[in-house]
């Protein structure tokens, strides 16, 4: 994993410095490890997490999809939970919400592949307090974890000012007129998914998915399926270089 360039980072908000057991510290007395939840639907970057972290805090609890979170989320209080954007059953971003209203103190942040102005922005919206790409080193992890659990804001560094949709927009007109959701099921569209996967990924009905791609087609001046699809597979090429 890459290091970060600390000297690059810029203001954190809330971020009284020390280890996230230091700001636990602080709240509860010495001796008291912050306890964590971690979900992903990859069972072994749940477990990487676990081995990485677990000597630091305790782990409350592990899911691999968004069921299972919940479940998770109704029988172990925690600190911070972190999230990866895709689970299975449930979008992540749909999902934070929810992990509000069942924790509302728990803190979390996001640890993901998905890495746009975009849709870091969104999480913050839905109410995460950090984000935080994969591949970023474990010192940078710690960061986002002491920050967030000080009661700061963490946005990695590395994640764009600017989202790719910019470049995208001048390359293919109409982009910008689509919402994040929309967006994402163009993505799932170019990925070759049907709207049955689409709908059982992001944790919706199959009607719903028509629904977006109906809007999509009218957003996007479309006529026909098959070019709504064309158009996806060129766009999907497009944000991978």
């Amino acid at each position: 994993m890459s290091t970060p360039d600390l000297r690059a980072r810029p203001p954190l908000r809330g971020n009284t410095g020390g280890t996230a057991s230091e700001a636990v510290a602080r709240e509860r007395g010495p001796g008291v490890r912050p306890r964590l939840i971690i979900a992903d639907d990859h069972r072994l970057v749940a477990a990487g997490f676990r081995s990485l972290l677990e000597s630091s805090y305790e782990i409350a609890g592990i899911a691999i999809t968004g069921d299972e979170l919940l479940a998770v989320l109704a029988q172990c209080p925690a600190d911070c939970l972190l999230l990866d954007l895709v689970m299975p059953g449930h979008n992540g971003l749909s999902l934070i919400p929810t992990v509000r209203r069942l924790q509302p103190e728990l803190k979390v942040v996001i640890v993901t592949m998905l890495v746009d102005r975009v849709v870091a922005d969104a999480a913050v919206g839905a109410g995460a307090s950090g984000f935080v790409p994969k591949d970023s080193s474990s010192e940078e992890l710690e960061v986002a974890l002491s920050t967030v659990l000080a009661g700061g804001l963490y946005i990695s560094p590395r994640v764009p000012k600017t989202t790719h949709r910019v470049g995208l927009g001048a390359r293919h007109l109409g982009l910008e007129r689509l919402t994040p959701r929309q967006e994402q099921i163009l993505l799932f569209l170019g990925e070759g998914r049907s709207q049955t996967e689409i709908a059982r990924q992001l944790g919706v009905s199959k009607c719903t998915v028509t629904l977006h791609k109906r809007n999509l087609m009218r957003a996007l001046g479309f006529t026909t399926s098959g070019a709504l699809i064309q158009f996806a597979f060129q766009v999907r090429l497009d944000v991978q270089q």
